[in-house]
Order: structure tokens, then C-alpha cells, then sequence
């Protein structure tokens, strides 16, 4: 309903161009637009922030909200924007409240739209380091806990992303860029991945029925380690191969083995689950990593069988995006972690299909209606 309410006030306010507009954040209501840098800003240039108002999302805050958009438009347009005339609404919120509080309303909001892995992996963990006692929410503290962490890690990239949003649900203005550094998933090597017949090898030394099976599902579909137990493999089961993760890390989604026919030379058609408990994700993808490690020796990671399905995609040409899909990945992350295992030998392979498909010869670079010139694109 008040969500409703902020949409039809947004429309006025667009057809009106008033060039500001309402946002919703948790219980609180905020102002975004083009605004000129705040007292003690490094920034010089007018740049997009958004304004905490100290107002609650219900029907007369919003009514309050639009009278403030199109007041602050009309300061904008003729000049006299004055940042102290909003400075002490916006920062109401965050002066009275200590730490505790903030977190206590930013948990209550995140949590209704968020998994409970992904609350305890991307913000209770990182809220952890703040520490007990007193303490009142600025920009110096999230600055010193991010500080905490190594320089171009993927954890001081996680700090700066989750503490941010903290931030901006606080109405507090930071700017983590230049902390963040410059870590990113193709940064990271290649790891020297085992071969498809390590793998195999791998699976017929595993004396456990269920933790076997698990293995192969692993090995066949690039799950991630707690997915198997979070599996629908009814189709499978009846003798076809695609198989729907209910719930993980990225949600619901169908896979496809690659390749097909380890599907019965791992006797995966038959389901059986090793004996194992757990409250979250966390907890079985856990269980799988100490079961291999400890029982098994691996000279791989299980998170590893993973990565081989993913290059294996790439080896037999399946479409990035279906990959990606299949993953649960974006297609940037996709991209970024994966190209970077295209070898000569992918290449050469893509080469020869085509070689093979086409016969190679110029005849098939030939106009046909399947071909299109640049003219026509």
C-alpha cells in the first residue's frame, strides 16, 4: 500500500519534472537527486545522494516527502539550495540513535527480502566486528572496521559493500570507493583443476553409497557444496537428466549434466543422501568440505568439481548465458570467473567444429539465409 502511495507520488513529481524523488528504505523515507557536494565534501561537482528525512514511510510521510522534493527543485532551480536547511533533518535519525538501534532496524528490513545465509554471510558476520559497548553509527567508525580487513581482498570488498548499505539505510553520506581496491574474481589465478579422469578415479574410491552419490552429483551438475541436499531429481529419476535446485545461495534454478552419460556411469538416477544434519546452507556445505577432507584426502577441493563443470561448458560450447543460468551466476560474473580458463585447446576445439559443421572450406563462408552482412545487422 505505502509503496503504492510513493509510486503515484513519484509520477507527479515526473510529470511535474521536478527532478527529485521519493525512495523507501526499511520503515524511513528518503529524497534522491542531483545535489550539490555537502559541507566538508571531497567531492566539488553536484553528483546524485540521497537525503534521509527522518520521516516514516506511512501516508503523511510521503505527503510531507513530495512537499520537500519540490521544495528543494525550486532552491535547486533558482540557486539557493542551502545544504544547512536539510542537514539537521537528515541527520535526526543517526544522532539519537546509538549503533544497537540502527542495526536492530536495518536487520528488521534486510531480513524481509534477503535468505537467512545470505543475512549471516554478507552482514552478521561483518557487523560482528564492530564490537560490544556503546557506540554511535558515523562514517569514521564503518571506515575502521573496514580497515580491519586486507587491502584488494574479497572480504574488504564485502565490508565496503555491506557497511555501505548501512550507510545509505542511515542516511549516513560515505564513500568506500577508494577502500575497496581492486579485487575481483578474474584477478584470482586459475587453479590447477583436476582432469576428468581424476575425477572419476576420484568417485570410485568413495566406499560411502551417499557421500558417492553426492560426489557425482557435484561432479555431473557444478553444484555448489550444500546443493545436493536441496535437490528435485524426480525428472532424473525418471530416466531424463535435468535436475532443479529448490533453494541455495542464488535461489531456484534448472541444471543439466555435462556430460550426460556420467549420469549412469555414476548410477546417479539412484538418490541416496549421506546421513547428515544442518539449520542452514552454511551448516551441509560445511558438513561436505570436512567429509572430503578429512575422510578422503582429495588431491582437489570439492568446490573444484564446480569449476570443472564450468570449463567443461566452455570446452563443449554451450552458450555462456545458459551456463551462467545453470550456475546461478550473473553473466558478468560468469564472464569475469571463467574466461579466463579458455585455453588454446578450447579455441582449437570451438575451430574444429566449425571445420566440422561447415566443411571449412569457402563454400560455407558462402551467403546463405543464414548468413547476414553488416548492412543487415
Amino acid at each position: 500500500m505505502i509503496d503504492g502511495k510513493i509510486s503515484q507520488a513519484n509520477g507527479r513529481l515526473s510529470l511535474g519534472k521536478i527532478g527529485v524523488t521519493i525512495e523507501r528504505i526499511g520503515d524511513r523515507l528518503y529524497l534522491r537527486a542531483t545535489l550539490p557536494p555537502r559541507p566538508g565534501a571531497s567531492r566539488s561537482e553536484p553528483h546524485q545522494q540521497r537525503l534521509a528525512l527522518g520521516l516514516w514511510a506511512n501516508p503523511a510521510g510521503v505527503s510531507q516527502a513530495e512537499k520537500l522534493a519540490r521544495r528543494i527543485s525550486a532552491d535547486l532551480a533558482c540557486g539557493t539550495f542551502d545544504w544547512s536547511g536539510y542537514v539537521a533533518a537528515s541527520s535526526k535519525k543517526t544522532s539519537i540513535s546509538a549503533l544497537e538501534n540502527v542495526l536492530a532496524e536495518f536487520e528488521k528490513s534486510a531480513r524481509s527480502c534477503i535468505s537467512d545465509t545470505t543475512w549471516k554471510t554478507e552482514y552478521e558476520r561483518v557487523f560482528s566486528r564492530f564490537g560490544a559497548g556503546d557506540q554511535e553509527l558515523t562514517a569514521e567508525l564503518l571506515e575502521r572496521v573496514i580497515l580491519q580487513t586486507a587491502p584488494d581482498s574479497r572480504q574488504r570488498r564485502r565490508f565496503c559493500v555491506s557497511l555501505g548499505r548501512l550507510a545509505a539505510f542511515a542516511g549516513l553520506e560515505v564513500d568506500f570507493g577508494r577502500l575497496r581496491g581492486k579485487y575481483s574474481a578474474s584477478a584470482l589465478e586459475p587453479r590447477d583443476l583436476p582432469s576428468d579422469e581424476q575425477i572419476l578415479q576420484q568417485a570410485a574410491a568413495i566406499k560411502s553409497d551417499g557421500w558417492r552419490w553426492l560426489y557425482g552429483m557435484m561432479a555431473a551438475y557444478g553444484l555448489r557444496n550444500h546443493e545436493p541436499f536441496f535437490l528435485d531429481c524426480e525428472v532424473m529419476r525418471s530416466g531424463g537428466y535435468q535436475i532443479r535446485v529448490l533453494a541455495g545461495k542464488t535461489g531456484a534454478r534448472n541444471v543439466w549434466p555435462f556430460y550426460p552419460d556420467w549420469v549412469d556411469l555414476l548410477d546417479l538416477r539412484s538418490v541416496v543422501l549421506p546421513a547428515v544434519t544442518g539449520k542452514t546452507h552454511a551448516d551441509y556445505g560445511s558438513r561436505v568440505s570436512q567429509y572430503f577432507g578429512r575422510n578422503l584426502s582429495l588431491p582437489f577441493q570439492p568446490y573444484d568439481l564446480r569449476h570443472c563443470w564450468a570449463v567443461r561448458t566452455l570446452k563443449l560450447g554451450l552458450d555462456l548465458s545458459l551456463a551462467a543460468q545453470q550456475m546461478g551466476h550473473s553473466l558478468k560474473v560468469h564472464s569475469e570467473t571463467y574466461h579466463r580458463w579458455i585455453s588454446d585447446e578450447v579455441h582449437q576445439q570451438a575451430f574444429n567444429r566449425i571445420q566440422q559443421r561447415d566443411g571449412g572450406g569457402a563454400a560455407a563462408a558462402a551467403p546463405s539465409e543464414t548468413v547476414r552482412y553488416a548492412d543487415d545487422l
